[in-house]
């Protein structure tokens, strides 16, 4: 068995980003991933992600995501590829909301991370809204921020160019090998796979969906996988209004309905539709057993219900559907953090639907960790024992 420092298992967002990290600081390094990354199996696909730095899910993820979006432009510089487009992004809500995205309060929780950290922004009216973005059908008593740095990224690109800039500078990757255990003892780490066994000194695991089946039944239960559906919706009319130039990312704390919307402008021209989402949590499934199937009847009722009533000059014509997985702890935060039967192991899990953004922050903080065996600065928030109460004396 060749050893090496680490091993990452599991190269989408957070993997390929430790592995890159840890290869660029001259690290020995093996990643291991069942599928060839970037892939459509898990969760860092379907052409573009939400990037943002005010962050609502809790001003603790704001220096994650600054530190990311100046790790972006690094990564670009060195690989040439385009990945981070800010054209900004426009958060709407109301008092009368009914929707909530993550955790509540999550526009005046944006709002006062971007007042605390000194981010560019504007809060808009309804009329505002109207006049600048004008596909968006907002009520009277709806208002936004907007957030000139916002934007969205291009996962498969992200992913790719942090393994392609990882092999370059020295690490090694194995695609398509299944993991089917692991073992960690005072000496090491053990991973064994389909084809062979090897050893190292540490171990991160950011398996994404396939988290659960990897870190037994005790931290597995914190976990629960869902599937989410991607709508590209054809423009009816003239697309100017719906190019990034005119259309900011956004995501809508709407009236009336269960869960928020979000989207995309039109991205590859006027015929290669408009990006449009929401998510679901009543529904579990598993990484290995999701419907990825997508009836003409659910696109219909999408449509219906989230598009025409939000977004006016979207045809009913939907031009492909995607699904994903989310990976949700109960609180809907991250989980970084050593497994509890061994500090040679950390389990990166900073998913819960809005993580792919943090992915290099969240990278360098798992390579660091790796260096030296300490909880890197920033992560505390992230600790499993948030989830797992002390037992009672």
């Amino acid at each position: 068995m060749k050893t090496y420092g680490t091993i990452v298992l599991g190269l989408g967002a957070m993997g390929s980003a430790a592995l890159y990290h840890l290869a660029k600081a001259g690290r020995s390094v093996l990643g291991i991933d069942r599928f060839s990354p970037p892939h459509a199996l898990g969760s860092s696909h379907g052409d573009t992600r939400i990037t943002r730095l005010a962050i609502g899910e809790g001003a603790h993820y704001t220096p994650l995501a600054v530190r990311s979006h100046a790790l972006w432009r690094e990564l670009e510089s060195e690989t040439g590829s385009d990945l981070l487009t800010p054209n900004g992004g426009l958060f709407i809500s109301s008092a009368a909301r009914s929707a909530v995205l993550h955790v509540p309060d999550f526009f005046a929780n944006t709002l006062a991370a971007a007042r605390d950290h000194a981010i560019d922004h504007e809060t808009l009216d309804a009329g505002a809204i109207r006049r600048r973005f004008p596909v968006f059908k907002v009520a009277d008593d709806e208002y936004g921020y907007f957030e000139p740095a916002a934007g969205f990224l291009r996962p498969e690109a992200c992913v790719r160019a942090h393994l392609e800039s990882a092999e370059r500078h020295g690490a090694s990757v194995h695609r398509n090998e299944r993991v089917t255990a692991f073992d960690a003892s005072a000496r090491g780490v053990t991973v064994v796979t389909e084809r062979s066994r090897y050893e190292a000194q540490r171990l991160i695991v950011a398996a994404g969906a396939w988290l659960p089946t990897l870190v037994g039944t005790r931290l597995a239960r914190h976990f629960k996988v869902y599937r989410q559906r991607i709508y590209w919706f054809d423009i009816d009319g003239d697309p100017a209004p719906f190019l990034p130039a005119a259309m900011p990312i956004f995501i809508w704390e709407s009236q009336g309905r269960p869960h928020a919307i979000y989207g995309f402008p039109a991205l590859d021209g006027p015929r290669g539709g408009v990006k449009v989402g929401t998510e679901q949590f009543e529904t579990e499934t598993t990484a290995d057993t999701p419907e990825r199937a997508i009836s003409a009847a659910e696109v219909a009722g999408v449509h219906a219900d989230l598009v025409a009533p939000f977004i006016r000059g979207l045809a009913p014509r939907c031009l492909k559907v995607v699904s994903c997985l989310y990976t949700v702890t109960p609180d809907f935060g991250f989980v970084i953090d050593v497994h509890p039967d061994s500090n040679r192991v950390l389990i990166v899990a900073p998913c819960s639907g809005h993580g792919f953004k943090h992915s290099p922050a969240v990278g360098e903080a798992a390579a660091a960790w790796a260096d030296d065996g300490a909880i890197p600065f920033g992560t505390q928030p992230f600790r499993l024992s948030r989830l797992m109460p002390s037992p009672p004396p």
